[in-house]
């Protein structure tokens, strides 16, 4: 029986990283934290200090997820242990940010809930939905980076 998850001690890279898991993971956190970022940046929040914190997230995140995957699929990494590690190490922090952004922007949006236009309303809604999902993915993310890399 075959498994699709990379071999212990071995990162993969090119398209290998489509593949393996915990490396699928990287579109649908590119997917979910453009669209946190659209549906924030579409939307206007009187308090906004909670929502510049979930745009410096969903941007930050999905460049650095954006740049990590490139580097993941050049091969960049050379198959070190190192990367194994930075990967569960970004990957853990992505995760609490996120984690942190979704609160805050759940906060806001259960304080919005009568004061602002109903389709703002909503698309907050969608967005707080959507961070929800991205801190899953990037959590999953982690826990099985952790794995690979205790297997390296």
């Amino acid at each position: 029986m075959t498994s699709n998850t990379a071999a212990m001690g071995n990162l993969p890279s090119g398209v290998g990283i489509c593949t393996t898991i915990p490396d699928i993971l990287y579109l649908p956190e590119l997917i979910f934290g453009g669209l946190v970022w659209i549906l924030v940046a579409s939307t206007l929040v009187v308090p906004v200090n909670p929502q510049g914190w979930v745009m410096f997230v969903s941007v930050f995140c999905f460049v650095m997820t954006f740049i990590w995957m490139v580097v993941f699929a050049c091969g960049g990494h050379q198959n070190r242990g190192i990367w194994a590690a930075a990967d569960f190490g970004y990957h853990g922090i992505a995760a609490f940010f996120y984690l942190s952004a979704s609160v805050a922007l759940a906060k806001v949006t259960l304080d919005m809930r009568g004061g602002t236009s109903f389709q703002n309303y909503q698309l907050d809604i969608s967005a707080v939905v959507f961070s929800y999902v991205a801190t899953l993915l990037y959590f999953i993310h982690t826990i099985l980076s952790a794995i690979r890399w205790k297997s390296f």
